[in-house]
């Protein structure tokens, strides 16, 4: 037909599911394991949980890069290598009680709950909270509670906790966070200046 134009829409970032399941396997294999992440469930769990679900659609092409994501209102999404290292690091067993400190994107909370009882998270971003609840809510992780606030105090209702893991670099460990850890516990953070350097530190309650 003369003068008629048309136009198909077309998903610049649309993958098929063997794409999908390539990508995070080559993020495990390149990124995760050559930095000493070497328990076998966590590779496991990093490569099945559907990270591109989490990331925001204008970056999905880079949801398996060696690289922390942005995400609204100036929170990122940690690299896969570090989100592997904190997790390799608690040792989480099935029967735990976890408290996360900065919800963010959700993929961290959706992780955790693959591995423990019951995952408890906290974000201080009040939009990131409503979305990422309502994206875990969809994607069937029943096993997390989230909620809106300041992380710095816990959740004292819930505690006390088996872990807590705190995504955002903070210049020292919040006082209400050690009373609500288990004798026995772990707790790990990025320690430091949130501006410049900080070290990933396990902390074990005595």
């Amino acid at each position: 037909m003369r003068g008629l134009t048309i136009r198909y829409a077309v998903d610049e970032f649309a993958m098929s599911e063997m794409d999908y399941n390539q990508a995070r396997f080559n993020m495990v294999e390149q990124q995760v394991r050559p930095w000493e992440v070497l328990d076998p469930a966590v590779l496991a769990l990093l490569e099945a949980t559907h990270r591109e679900d989490f990331v925001p659609v204008r970056y999905r092409k880079m949801a398996f890069t060696d690289m922390a994501i942005p995400l609204d209102h100036d929170q990122c999404m940690m690299k896969p290598v570090v989100e592997g290292r904190l997790l390799q690091a608690l040792e989480l067993k099935d029967d735990e009680t976890v408290l996360e400190i900065g919800t963010g994107s959700g993929y961290q909370s959706a992780v955790l709950a693959k591995i423990v009882k019951e995952v408890y998270t906290i974000e201080i971003k009040e939009k990131l909270h409503h979305k990422a609840s309502l994206l875990l809510k969809d994607l069937g992780f029943t096993g997390v509670k989230t909620r809106y606030g300041d992380g710095y105090f816990g959740w004292p209702e819930a505690a006390p906790f088996d872990a807590i893991m705190i995504t955002a670099a903070v210049n020292h460990i919040p006082p209400p966070l050690l009373r609500q850890l288990k004798d026995g516990g772990l707790l790990i953070l990025p320690l430091g200046n949130p501006f410049s350097y900080q070290n990933l530190t396990l902390v074990t309650k005595k």
